[in-house]
């Protein structure tokens, strides 16, 4: 039984896979998008190939809690993975994750073109690693 963490973005998807118990979360490599069936379909394969149990998809909010144009787009994702997948599928909100992404790699003194390259799988960790830690509570 495991849970998948997505950050979803318009030309790479981040990854992440928590542990059989439920407590970390381990990034994976990112899905280099493609189109919507071809990225649905991968998905639904890590899904099926992992035992995943439960998909949470990061919510991209302004500060402020508003929605934007990239929160839309994330919606309708989620719709569509909702009608590929046979798991439950549930919006987490992602506020500050990339930031905290790019800070962690910053102090792991990361090349900018490996921070880049890391980015969205990191933030798929931290998404999927605050839902696990919001669920112990």
């Amino acid at each position: 039984m495991r849970i998948l963490g997505l950050d979803v973005g318009s030309k790479r998807i981040g990854l992440a896979l928590s542990d059989e118990l439920l407590f970390t979360a381990q990034g994976l490599q990112s899905l280099e998008r493609k189109d919507p069936e071809t990225d649905l379909r991968a998905i639904a394969g890590l899904v099926m190939s992992n035992h995943v149990v439960e998909i949470v998809v990061g919510l991209p909010l302004s500060m402020d809690g508003t929605e934007s144009k990239q929160t839309k787009e994330v919606r309708e994702f989620i719709v569509d993975l909702t009608g590929a997948v046979s798991v439950p599928v549930k919006a987490w909100d992602e506020r500050l994750t990339s930031m905290q992404a790019e800070r962690a790699m910053l102090e792991a003194d990361l090349s900018r073109a490996k921070r880049r390259k890391l980015s969205d799988k990191v933030a798929a960790q931290l998404i999927l690693q605050s839902y696990l830690d919001a669920r112990k509570r």
